[in-house]
């Protein structure tokens, strides 16, 4: 038995589930485990330094998987901008059949990849982000709540309350995102009006994930008050695991006009993916949500998503039904 729902028919995946595309975690290793779980893998582009890698990456996870994938492009706020086209480009002329879209300004993106057949997923943190993505014209929005990992945006609205609202003003279909780490997430998620979930911190903590076991068992030791927020203070919040140097990083932040050269050589995304590489937590910041405490092994992909249909469809089917009386 299984959850069709709009999702697993627009994206033709069994499992209305998304593993989220994660920096220097979404590689081939990692979104072929889930899609050949039935759920939907996704690369993250920016991962790969070049759009020549990327396309390598997309061919290397074509040679792992026979069921649909996709890849994330998230559009970041530098000073110097990857080749964003570039990217798009390989991703189009690779024949990707999904796309997952975040950050500021996607509009030519979305418009070039609509152009080409992509489905188009964009990630937004708000219900006016929302909307504006629906007259874009893309094919599912990704409603992230404030318990999620990475940026959460600035309103701090969780999931129980963004959701609700997207099921009363989207047109389109949404899926869930943030805080959601087992079966009980998948059926309150659709219960909420959501077509099935994504999750990021949940596989980043999954035997396939290309990161050193020890970051897995600090999630799994941790729990729902282990994470932090940073660069608050200049309106890009983000949420971390909470390890000394968030702790510093915190410190840095509440001092008098602070600013981001203060804490820049804290946050240097080389000393983030020196914990991945080297199972050093303390060697540099990392994403994680709070999902941190519904988090409590280190299945495959496979086992994740298998339990995780199972317990929604058993909620479902043999608690929620049950309260439904003549």
């Amino acid at each position: 038995m299984v959850l069709a729902t709009q999702l697993t028919r627009i994206l033709g995946i069994r499992h209305p589930i998304i593993q989220g595309g994660m920096k220097d975690v979404g590689t081939a290793e990692l979104a072929s485990a889930v899609s050949n779980a039935g759920a939907l893998g996704v690369l993250t582009g920016l991962t790969q330094p070049t759009p020549e890698a990327l396309r390598n990456e997309i061919r290397r996870c074509r040679t792992m998987t026979s069921k649909p994938f996709g890849v994330n492009l998230t559009f970041l706020p530098t000073i110097i901008p990857p080749p964003y086209r570039e990217y798009a480009k390989v991703i189009i002329e690779e024949r990707v059949p999904i796309v997952e879209t975040a950050g500021n300004n996607p509009g030519e993106y979305i418009d070039m990849f609509k152009q080409a057949g992509v489905t188009t997923i964009h990630k937004c943190v708000a219900i006016r982000h929302a909307l504006s993505a629906e007259r874009m014209g893309v094919d599912v929005v990704s409603i992230d709540g404030f318990e999620c990992a990475g940026h959460p945006g600035e309103d701090d609205i969780a999931g129980l309350v963004l959701l609700a609202r997207a099921a009363e003003t989207l047109k389109i279909p949404f899926v869930a995102s943030g805080g959601i780490g087992n079966g009980a997430g998948l059926a309150a998620a659709l219960a909420l009006g959501a077509e099935g979930i994504n999750m990021g911190t949940r596989f980043l903590c999954t035997a396939e994930a290309p990161v050193h076991q020890a970051v897995k068992e600090a999630i799994v030791r941790g729990d729902e008050c282990s994470t932090a927020l940073v660069y608050r203070p200049f309106r890009n919040t983000a949420r971390i695991y909470k390890n000394s140097v968030a702790v510093q990083v915190n410190a840095l932040e509440r001092k008098p006009n602070a600013s981001f050269q203060d804490i820049q050589p804290l946050v240097a995304g080389s000393r983030g993916r020196k914990v991945f590489e080297t199972g050093d937590i303390d060697a540099g910041v990392w994403t994680a949500g709070q999902v941190l405490g519904l988090i409590h092994d280190i299945p495959t992909c496979q086992v994740l998503v298998d339990r995780t249909v199972k317990e929604a469809q058993d909620i479902i089917q043999k608690r929620l039904a049950k309260m439904c009386t003549v």
